[in-house]
């Protein structure tokens, strides 16, 4: 397997796992405000926030690769590239706090609740921008789904 199947191989794990963890976590409130569920949800956003890293890293041979397709612009690949560092970011932010807030949740710390509120409006943002990573990843291969509002002609020669 080349890069680009690796790349393609990770790059849903984050994103479905940060959609499943916020969608745990969301039932752990509206079912009794059911800690277990709440912990269970905080695992899933910590595991998902793992596979981030080796998806990000395949990127960079996925583009070797994909950038000599004909159609494939280097400035799609360019915003995908983008949306991509932002999405590390924020998922390992997310992980971080999701491990942060299990383990005062099993060490019985006064703070829990806020941490739990914190990971919750973490996660929704999160889930917002997967959306925009993966479709942006999308496009740069299905052009059927290509938006008209962004012009992927654009190349920032400063890059080469």
């Amino acid at each position: 397997m080349n890069a680009a199947h690796w790349h393609l191989l990770l790059n849903h794990l984050p994103i479905v796992g940060t959609v499943i963890g916020t969608l745990i976590l969301i039932s752990g409130y509206l079912i009794k405000n059911n800690d277990t569920i709440k912990q269970t949800a905080l695992g899933v956003l910590f595991f998902s926030s793992l596979t981030v890293i080796p998806t990000y890293f395949t990127g960079e041979g996925a583009e070797e690769i994909v950038e000599e397709i004909p159609g494939v612009t280097e400035g799609i690949i360019e915003v995908h590239e983008g949306f991509g560092k932002i999405f590390l970011l924020i998922v390992l932010i997310l992980g971080a706090l999701s491990l942060a807030t299990l383990l005062s949740a099993l060490f019985k710390a006064k703070m829990v609740s806020l941490l739990y509120i914190m990971v919750l409006i973490l996660s929704v943002g999160t889930c917002i921008l997967a959306k925009q990573v993966g479709t942006s990843g999308g496009e740069i291969r299905h052009t059927e789904i290509r938006s008209g509002n962004i012009d992927y002609r654009h190349v920032d020669e400063d890059d080469d």
